[in-house]
């Protein structure tokens, strides 16, 4: 995360650096057909470096089958491609499916208001708006997980557990309001 005060290079080279520290799972709704893209054309705008992001087996032989730019790799999560089978007729935007599983959804803001809120200097609206779709998008992933069978009843609501604590103790009103819609799930 940056502040108000970060500069897009700024943003995306902190993006960049966790990926060549960290080599973590990316996991995103609909990230290969617009948050990537976006991200790759501002870090060739602004001239961001990233040997590891576009790795795909030339320097390193375990990502030329599982590398963060393949469509059908897992270092890239894209929940809405894989959940649709990557099926562009089987696509569900994050809000419906958010609502179909308990979960708050968008909460009154979308993407379509994103440059509204940046042109009138509403940049923690921004902010707001994307963390509360990254906990939707993560509630997702969790019960994505649960159904591939890699979390089992107990570690499953345990997670979720722990999400619904760290929203309360937080006190953020975005986040409270996000817990407060959230609908009680079971496994």
């Amino acid at each position: 995360m940056g502040d108000a005060d970060s500069t897009e290079k700024e943003l995306l080279e902190r993006f960049f650096s966790g990926i060549e520290k960290y080599d973590p799972t990316l996991v995103s709704w609909n990230g290969s057909g617009f948050d990537l893209p976006v991200i790759h054309y501002r870090a060739l705008y602004n001239g961001v470096v990233s040997q590891r992001y576009w790795e795909t087996g030339d320097t390193d032989r375990e990502f030329k089958w599982n590398n963060y730019v393949n469509r059908f790799h897992w270092r890239h999560i894209d929940l809405m491609d894989v959940l649709s089978g990557f099926q562009a007729r089987g696509t569900a935007p994050l809000d419906e499916i958010s609502q179909l599983l308990g979960l708050p959804g968008k909460m009154g803001v979308s993407g379509a208001d994103v440059w509204h809120h940046y042109n009138t200097g509403q940049i923690d609206e921004i902010r707001n708006y994307c963390e509360t779709d990254v906990l939707n998008t993560y509630l997702i992933f969790l019960r994505f997980q649960y159904i591939r069978g890699r979390m089992t009843d107990d570690s499953y609501t345990l997670e979720i557990n722990r999400v619904r604590s760290s929203l309360a103790q937080d006190g953020r009103s975005h986040l409270k309001t996000f817990l407060s819609a959230w609908a009680p799930t079971n496994p």
